[in-house]
């Protein structure tokens, strides 16, 4: 054979390269061909199964309760009390700030379905029980707690300032409530005028986490894309320049 026809190292290599990129790719689309049929299978398989579970389902749930327990049990023997003290702080702080970010995004709503009910001729009260019909999900329940507590003998005040003491974002809300409540002053203004505030305030902070996308792009820009260009077309462009060298 001649020896200008024979493959040097450098072809064998980018010969093993591309069949490697190769057998990948056909391992790749083999599992993505697989996953939707082991998937329908395993969902074939819990549901012939649902029914011989049902029977003993009580019986597994206990056992599973108390297992629970003695877990938790053995835990709090384990952990010391600060530090089940730190924890359950953290996560006290968590749920408040999530709340508080859901009050501030229902808001500008919820501010809209009192104005409405408000100009209809409703009292602040019987506005906060209409609203709490019409209200998003979670504005729903705070507005079914203040009902609840009027209902219990509270004041509608009291169950006001509670509610503003526990989600800070409606202390504005429940400002104008009061106000007009006690004294019979006007609200509507106040209420509109506190709904603009509130989406502006919406709007700026959706602005604020757009500009951070950016940058918590980066990382995966530079550790995750750019060394998988560089392996797949410049690592084999310089091969093939080496083997013409």
């Amino acid at each position: 054979m001649d020896a200008a026809h024979c493959p040097s190292g450098f072809d064998r290599v980018i010969n093993s390269i591309n069949n490697l990129l190769l057998l990948v790719l056909g391992l790749a689309w083999i599992i993505l061909l697989s996953v939707p049929v082991l998937v329908r299978a395993a969902r074939y398989d819990t549901s012939m199964r649902t029914k011989k579970l049902r029977s003993n389902s009580h019986s597994q749930l206990g056992s599973v309760k108390s297992l629970a327990n003695k877990i938790i049990k053995q835990l709090n023997r384990l952990v010391p009390l600060s530090v089940r003290r730190v924890v359950s702080g953290l996560a006290n702080r968590r749920r408040k700030k999530i709340l508080n970010q859901v009050a501030e995004a229902e808001l500008p709503v919820t501010i809209d379905l009192l104005t409405v009910a408000i100009s209809a001729g409703c009292t602040p009260y019987l506005a906060v029980e209409s609203a709490a019909r019409w209200a998003p999900a979670r504005m729903t329940a705070q507005l079914n707690e203040v009902r609840r507590a009027c209902s219990l003998g509270w004041g509608f005040s009291r169950a006001l300032n509670d509610w503003a003491q526990e989600v800070p974002p409606v202390k504005g809300l429940v400002e104008a409530l009061l106000a007009s409540e006690q004294t019979g002053a006007p609200v509507l203004e106040a209420l509109a005028r506190l709904a603009t505030e509130e989406r502006a305030t919406a709007r700026r902070k959706a602005e604020t986490q757009a500009r951070t996308v950016p940058v918590r792009l980066l990382f995966p820009l530079i550790f995750l894309v750019l060394p998988a260009f560089g392996l797949l077309t410049v690592v084999p462009a310089l091969l093939a320049g080496l083997t013409h060298t």
